[in-house]
């Protein structure tokens, strides 16, 4: 019976070889006899007739084969028509090409079945007989390797006597035979260390290197089906296999080495699309290996860091990559038909995409693999800015391993991590606890990289303002993020980590120092690690000082920046300058805000917003000779808001001192917020000048402000009005200077004053502020009339009218009607005029509606006199306009 299974074994295995027998003989016999049905043809055809001869084709040498289109390098030609623009040879993966790949399957589908049937008959040898003990697993193994050996004799035996090219009748025959003998060996080796554990994993990786030696030497004669077999043979065979093992680490470097192998045969044969599918297959494969055996994750990380530096040094074959061309960043402006990046480039840089964010998005269940994902994405960093020094097409793949670096330390810290908790449990238990240099190691690793891109920016030949970028930002961000993440200062202290923060404020010093020694004239270098500098110190002072103190450095921050423009001329100061008047701001207004200025100490509130208004005021000044339009127009409309709030805020907390009233429910404090809103709205409308994309944010500000001031002003007109509600707050003060005026005409002033001194305000906005600012000083007008008459304590409304308050609001009217008459005729303004004739019209009305019924006695006599000389002068003073400034005399009134 075990006799009969041995022979049923090799029958099963002898069938694919059959198959391929098979065809052979019957591609050479079709072969045969359509080379014979031509001959016959060629006898029995008559003479043709001479015609026109085809246009000859390039003379070629002999062994030249046509060109086509390689990914690897790109054409420097001229752009073609868009009519004839074709796909370009830098994109692997095409339509035309997979369309090409789907009618190559249809056509020899059965090439690619005999390459599975072979491969999987060896990698079943090693597993035959496994329940019935038929062959010692010595055996199995011995005869896979046997029979893989035999394949590719097999295949090197048919391709030298045959042939390997699409011309030949055995075409692909010797990869179908070669590509399966390799996936056998692969097989048999992982068998006698995955199934039988007859070899270490020392042995078993040597041996694989042997057998990749092998394919890559074979993959180096045969086309890139033989390629394709053994990747994806080689990948899928430890899954085949099955098998179990406590640590299955070695598998990694397996599949590191088959990654290897398909790049050494495609940096020679340069398919492309070869050593694409061999990082597909290694990273999938390691996927796969890290989900079914999760405490591998360690040699999960090195492997996929591994895989990144040999895709970047293999496909180029350079120990020290050199990769030319434009950069993956540059297709973002590419204009049309302009040269897209070579395919290593493109190669590489994919590999350290996927490399950092498995990485980086890693959650480290240890401190070893906390300090693991630490060193892999610094050591990448930093080797690609050393090591891919030449490497000038890779210059912003620096920028994948070094955010995922960040993203990993701030995410470890945010998620509690078991790094941060140790830190966190320093002095928990032990107050005399040695220092914990966890946050130190990191910002000194933070330090290095800068370091490094300083470095590497004094010898760049182009793009070396990025690099200073780089050196200037990566360092204070990391130590951002450790703050944000880790918070230092709640373990170590606030002044130890503020150190940190001065450190590396001076190591920018020195950044500084070294750019200006060798740039000379051209300060954008210096400037980046001046502004570098000033945010650590800023940063420092965050972490150390309190809430007001903060406030008051930030504003020196912004005038030391001014300054240092002034005397070293250092444009890019003006980005500091912007982005410490907003935070300035957000912190005036916002956090800790104007809750914080309505309780502080007056003393300590008056200090910070002036020392925020005299600083913007100094940077104004400093800045104002250089041509610096968006710092000077942002310090000065800084200063204007700040000086506003500053004396609303001063008026306010004077007014809280009678006890009577707050910012919250009487007129005059809702009257001094709507006067803080407007100053911001009208700070962002002053800032609309500056154009760009920005004002769309800007009149997102301006309309939320001005939204405030408005809700504030329709607040004071009505709920808190003290003629509408009988038990609002109380006017406060004696007639014209009391609270009437804060509330109502000191509004009117700042819009109407603000209006003015912003000339590009638009024409519809000035208009309404106008309008805005009449009512609102027409309003404080008429209760200014009735507290003189009826004091504070009569102002509600259901008290009644005396006649002289009557009599008094009809001189005031026409008073203001005769004024703004006269304006308009020595203006010359039709708008004022018309608002004037409003104005007396509404006098006149009101004496003969309200007054003659209202009035008795000699008020009503005196009312009516006085209406009737106001008006006679009104048209005496009307004609008297039109006479001297008429260009000819005036028509009688006879004609």
């Amino acid at each position: 019976m075990e006799s009969l299974l041995v022979l049923v074994g090799l029958i099963v295995l002898a069938i694919p070889v059959a198959i391929v027998v098979l065809m052979v003989g019957q591609v050479r016999l079709r072969r045969r006899v359509e080379q014979l049905e031509q001959h016959l043809l060629s006898l029995g055809e008559a003479v043709p007739e001479p015609r026109a001869e085809p246009p000859k084709p390039e003379t070629r040498k002999p062994m030249e084969k046509p060109e086509k289109a390689n990914p690897w390098v790109v054409s420097k030609g001229a752009p073609k028509e868009p009519s004839e623009e074709k796909p370009p040879a830098a994109v692997v993966f095409r339509a035309d090409r997979l369309t090409a790949l789907t009618a190559w399957l249809r056509e020899n589908w059965f090439y690619a079945v005999s390459a599975l049937s072979l491969a999987l008959a060896g990698i079943f040898l090693v597993q035959y007989g496994v329940e019935n003990g038929l062959l010692p697993p010595s055996a199995r193994v011995i005869a896979a390797l046997l029979f893989g050996a035999a394949l590719i004799c097999a295949g090197e035996v048919i391709r030298r006597k045959f042939g390997d090219d699409e011309a030949s009748s055995t075409a692909y025959l010797p990869s179908v035979f070669s590509g399966a003998g390799l996936v056998t060996l692969f097989g048999g080796i992982l068998a006698a260390r995955q199934l039988y554990d007859l070899i270490g994993p020392e042995f078993a990786l040597m041996a694989m290197i042997f057998i990749a030696l092998i394919g890559l030497v074979l993959g180096w004669f045969h086309g890139p089906l033989l390629a394709a077999i053994g990747l994806i043979g080689a990948f899928s065979a430890p899954f085949v296999v099955g098998g179990t093992s406590e640590d299955p680490s070695w598998l990694y470097a397996y599949f590191f080495v088959i990654a290897v192998l398909g790049l050494g045969v495609d940096t020679v044969r340069r398919w492309a699309w070869i050593s694409v599918l061999s990082l597909i297959g290694s990273y999938s494969a390691c996927l796969l290996l890290v989900l079914s055996s999760p405490l591998t994750e360690a040699a999960y990380l090195v492997c996929v860091t591994a895989l990144a530096v040999v895709a970047i040094a293999i496909p180029v074959r350079r120990i020290w990559p050199d990769h030319a061309g434009p950069m993956i960043s540059s297709v973002i402006w590419r204009k049309k038909g302009g040269a897209w990046p070579e395919f290593p480039t493109r190669l590489a840089f994919g590999a350290v995409a996927a490399s950092s964010a498995i990485v980086s998005v890693h959650w480290a269940d240890s401190s070893g693999e906390f300090w693991l994902g630490v060193i892999l994405l610094s050591g990448l960093t930093l080797g690609l800015m050393v090591w891919g020094q030449r490497a000038e097409a890779l210059q912003d793949a620096v920028t994948l391993p070094a955010l995922g670096l960040i993203w990993f330390v701030l995410m470890h810290g945010w998620d509690n991590g078991t790094v941060l908790r140790q830190f966190a449990e320093t002095y928990a238990e032990t107050p005399e606890a040695d220092y914990p240099w966890i946050v130190t190691i990191l910002t000194f690793l933070g330090a290095v990289v800068s370091i490094t891109a300083a470095w590497r920016s004094m010898r760049a030949q182009s793009y070396a303002a990025v690099w200073a970028t780089a050196a200037a930002v990566f360092a204070p961000v990391f130590a951002i993020a450790l703050e944000v993440g880790w918070q230092p200062s709640q373990v170590i202290g606030a002044y130890p980590w503020g150190l940190h923060a001065i450190a590396l404020g001076v190591l920018m010093v020195v950044f500084a120092e070294r750019f200006a020694r060798v740039d000379g004239d051209n300060r954008m270098r210096p400037a980046l690690a001046t502004l570098s500098a000033l945010s650590c110190l800023t940063f420092a002072c965050v972490i150390v000082l309190s809430s007001a103190a903060l406030t008051i450095a930030l504003v020196v921050m912004i005038v030391v920046a001014a300054a240092l423009d002034r005397k070293f001329t250092l444009p890019p100061m003006s980005w500091f300058i912007w982005a410490g008047v907003f935070t300035v701001t957000v912190r005036l207004v916002l956090d800790p805000g104007l809750d914080w200025a309505s309780t502080a100490p007056v003393v300590e509130m008056t200090l910070v917003y002036a020392a925020a208004t005299v600083g913007f005021l100094a940077g104004w000044l400093l800045v104002r000779p250089l041509d610096r339009p968006v710092a000077t127009l942002l310090l000065e409309s800084a200063a204007w808001a700040t000086g506003g709030i500053l004396l609303s805020l001063l008026l306010e907390r004077w007014l809280q001192s009678f006890g009577e009233g707050n910012a919250t429910n009487s007129h005059w404090g809702l009257g001094l917020l709507a006067i803080i809103w407007l100053l911001l709205a009208f700070a962002q409308i002053q800032r609309f000048e500056l154009g760009g994309k920005l004002n769309y944010g800007r009149y997102v500000l301006a309309a939320f402000f001005a939204g405030h001031g408005l809700l504030r002003l329709a607040q004071a007109l009505s709920d808190a009005n003290p003629l509408l509600n009988i038990v609002a707050t109380p006017v406060l003060g004696p007639p014209v200077l009391n609270t009437l005026a804060v509330a109502y005409l000191l509004p009117a002033l700042v819009i109407g004053f603000s209006v003015w001194r912003i000339h590009a305000s638009p024409l519809w906005l000035k208009r309404a502020s106008y309008g805005l600012s009449g009512v609102l000083a027409a309003v404080w007008l008429g209760l200014m009339i009735r507290h003189i008459w009826q004091g504070a304590g009569g102002m509600y409304e259901g008290n009644g009218v005396t006649q002289p308050e009557l009599y008094t609001y009809t001189m005031a009217l026409l008073v203001i009607g005769a004024v703004l008459f006269y304006q308009s005729l020595a203006l010359r303004s039709d708008v004022m005029r018309k608002a004037g004739l409003a104005v007396i019209g509404l006098a006149v009305a009101k004496v003969f509606l309200i007054d003659i019924a209202g009035l008795g006695g000699l008020i009503r006599v005196f009312s009516l006199l006085v209406l009737g000389l106001a008006l006679a002068g009104l048209a005496w003073l009307n004609r008297w306009a039109a006479l001297r400034h008429s260009p000819q005399d005036p028509e009688p009134l006879d004609q």
